[in-house]
């Protein structure tokens, strides 16, 4: 009885090890065929466009360089951007990212005069599309970007604002930049 006992301990103890080995991870999570999708911002690049007159401030051109890198493991990015604009010169730093839970990309960005958004997107083909929502003088704004990808180091965009819940769009800014070489 006793040896038999023994055996069945052995035996008992023998699959609690072996179901808690099998339950551990393979190693650290890595990046999906989303996060590789970010890589196409990677690196310098360079533009121009137009902001509209708005709450915001003054319209004019606008120009700007951003260079942007993976973020150590390889699920974001980080970018930083210098631009000169109606408002003066500003200096923003940017994070892109996927969030597998939501199946959404999502993007953190703050600049030199103050301003912080946080915006979810989706992707549909060659259209990347990031909304957002915010109180501007006490009312509800939604933002929309969307960015649309013309070539492998080309990039046409437009920023439009709701004050209406996105039942009408205005358009706030419009530009396009490029890779450099």
């Amino acid at each position: 009885m006793r040896e038999s006992m023994r055996v069945l301990l052995c035996a008992m103890t023998m699959l609690t090890i072996g179901a808690a080995l099998a339950e551990e991870p393979a190693g650290p999570p890595k990046p999906g065929p989303e996060h590789e999708k970010l890589g196409y911002w990677v690196g310098k690049w360079s533009g121009k466009g137009e902001s509209k007159p708005s709450p915001f401030g003054p319209g004019g051109p606008m120009t700007w360089t951003e260079s942007c890198e993976w973020f150590p493991g390889g699920f974001a990015l980080v970018c930083h951007s210098d631009m000169k604009g109606p408002m003066g010169d500003v200096k923003g730093l940017g994070i892109l990212g996927y969030n597998a839970e939501e199946k959404v990309y999502t993007y953190y960005g703050v600049d030199s005069m103050g301003f912080g958004d946080y915006a979810k997107g989706t992707v549909q083909g060659d259209i990347w599309t990031y909304t957002s929502e915010g109180k501007m003088g006490g009312k509800t704004v939604k933002s929309r970007f969307v960015l649309n990808r013309v070539s492998p180091a080309t990039q046409k965009f437009t920023g439009e604002m709701s004050e209406d819940g996105g039942s009408t769009w205005k358009t706030m800014m419009t530009g396009e930049s490029s890779k450099a070489k």
